[in-house]
């Protein structure tokens, strides 16, 4: 259901679902929508560094880290990283995953309304 088309009809589609289903589908998914306040997009990563000082263990291969960073999009679609402390890696990763299930139960509302446009039954 990743690509949100989870309908009725052996293709996939939400053709072959009601009208009636199709909202009462769109109504418990924006049930399922969790409080917002927290949404952080984006994807955890993490690295290991050599930090460049001349005899450091780091020279030889015990590489520093490794380090959680978030990444995110920024303008001209580039990824930044933004650095997470160990502290609040636990807490961004949360976040994280929440995100990511705002944004698949949006997809498939969206598909949901595509559809009720292209009936032209969009309330």
């Amino acid at each position: 259901m990743g690509d949100h088309k989870k309908g009725g009809s052996p293709d996939g589609s939400l053709a072959g679902v009601s009208t009636r289903e199709l909202r009462a589908r769109r109504r418990r998914l924006l049930a399922r929508v969790p409080d917002l306040e927290g949404y952080m997009a984006g994807s955890l990563v993490e690295q290991s560094r050599r930090c460049g000082k001349p005899g450091c263990r780091c020279t030889t291969g015990d590489l520093h880290g490794p380090y959680v960073y978030l990444s995110v999009s920024q303008a001209a679609g580039r990824r930044g990283l933004i650095y997470v402390p160990a502290t609040l890696a636990e807490a961004v990763a949360e976040k994280v995953t929440v995100s990511g299930s705002v944004r698949q139960l949006l997809g498939e509302i969206s598909a949901i309304n595509l559809e009720l446009v292209a009936r032209r039954e969009l309330e």
